[in-house]
C-alpha cells in the first residue's frame, strides 16, 4: 500500500466515530483533499468538516479556542512552512494553556504536510521537524512507516492534549514501509526496527526509508544491522542506542533536514562521550548555493561505498 493511502486510511478510521470533533483545513473536503491526505474523511452527526481559509494564524487559533471551550479539533495543514505564521500561538497561547491547565480533557492537534519532494523552491527551505517543535517544547511525531502511522494516528491524533504530527511529501506515492516495532522508548520518540550486531544505524527527521535501504543492502552481503528511528524532537533519553553501539563499533547516522541546527548532533556528542566507535559514517545533506530555487531537492547515497568503508568481511 502506499503512504499516503495507509496514512489517509488510519485518519478516516480514527475519526469516523468520535463525537463533537473538528476537523479543518484548506479544503479538506473538497479538491485534491491534500494530495489525498484527507480523502473520503466522514465524522459523527455530531462533529464537523470545515473547509478552512488559508489564514494559518487564525486558524492555530481556531484550534486553540475550541480547545479551551472542550472541543477536540485537528487542523490539517497544506503545507510545513505556513506553520510559521502561527507561531505567536504556537509559544504563547499553548504555554499560557499549559500553565493553567494541567489534565486538558480535549486535544488539539495539527497535522502539516512537509514538502521534501523537491522542486518546491523556498516553499520546502524548512523541512527540519524537530525545529518546530523545539520552538516551545511541543510534542511531536513524524510518520515514517506503517506501525508509526497505526501508532501516532490512533493513539495521539485525537488524544487530550496539544500536539504536531508530520507527514512527507516525498513518501505520499512511495510504498509505505512494513515493519514490525522490536523496541521503543515510553514516549515513543526512539523506535528500533532491527537489531544486528556489525553495524548501528540511526536515522533522523524523515531519512528512515533511506536507512532501510541501507539495511536492506548491507543485508545482502550478510551484514546485520540495527536501525532506530527519531521521530520527534531530541535531546532524547539515547542509552538503548549506545548499548547496541557499544556491541557493534560502527555507527552510521543519516539526517535528511536542512536546518543549520542538525538533531542529530545531540546523538554524536553523547556517543564520543560514553562509548569506544571504530567507525562513524555521518550522512546528511550537502546545501549548494541554488537551495532555495526549485531542484530535485534528493538525498543522494552511496550503498557500495557505505559498505566498504565498513570493513566488515
Amino acid at each position: 500500500m502506499k503512504y499516503i493511502e495507509y496514512v489517509n486510511e488510519q485518519i478516516r478510521n480514527t475519526v469516523k466515530d468520535p463525537e463533537n470533533l473538528v476537523l479543518f483545513g484548506q479544503n479538506i473536503n473538497a479538491g485534491s483533499r491534500l494530495g489525498g491526505l484527507t480523502k473520503g474523511l466522514s465524522v459523527n452527526p455530531t462533529s464537523k468538516i470545515i473547509n478552512s481559509t488559508n489564514s494559518e494564524n487564525s486558524l492555530c487559533g481556531f484550534g486553540f479556542g475550541l480547545m479551551l471551550n472542550g472541543v477536540s479539533s485537528v487542523f490539517f495543514m497544506k503545507q510545513l512552512d505556513f506553520l510559521l505564521l502561527g507561531l505567536d500561538h504556537l509559544v504563547n497561547t499553548y504555554n499560557n494553556i499549559r500553565s493553567t491547565i494541567n489534565d486538558p480533557k480535549s486535544s488539539f492537534t495539527i497535522m502539516p504536510i512537509i514538502m521534501d519532494n523537491g522542486y518546491q523552491g523556498s516553499q520546502s527551505s524548512l523541512n527540519n521537524f524537530a525545529d518546530f517543535c523545539s520552538i516551545a517544547r511541543i510534542p511531536g511525531y513524524t510518520i515514517s512507516t506503517k506501525a508509526e502511522a497505526k501508532k501516532f494516528i490512533s493513539t495521539k491524533l485525537i488524544s487530550p492534549g496539544f500536539r504536531i504530527i508530520g507527514v512527507s511529501a516525498r513518501l505520499f506515492k512511495e510504498e509505505i514501509i512494513d515493519a514490525p516495532i522490536i523496541y521503543e522508548n515510553t514516549d515513543s520518540s526512539l523506535i528500533q526496527y532491527s537489531n544486528g550486531m556489525n553495524v548501528t544505524i540511526v536515522c533522523f527527521n524523515l531519512s528512515f526509508p533511506i536507512g532501510w535501504n541501507i539495511l536492506q543492502n548491507l543485508k545482502k552481503d550478510n551484514i546485520k544491522s540495527s536501525i532506530f528511528n527519531i521521530t520527534t524532537l531530541t535531546p532524547i533519553n539515547w542509552e538503548e542506542i549506545l548499548e547496541n553501539v557499544r556491541e557493534t563499533k560502527k555507527i552510521i547516522i543519516i539526517d535528511d533536514s536542512k536546518s543549520q541546527n542538525l538533531a542529530c548532533e545531540n546523538l554524536i556528542s553523547f556517543l564520543h562521550d560514553n562509548c569506544d566507535i571504530l567507525k562513524k559514517i555521518i550522512l546528511k545533506r550537502k546545501i549548494e548555493n541554488n537551495w532555495l530555487y526549485p531542484i530535485s531537492d534528493e538525498m543522494v547515497v552511496d550503498y557500495q561505498k557505505i559498505k566498504d568503508s565498513l570493513h566488515i568481511v
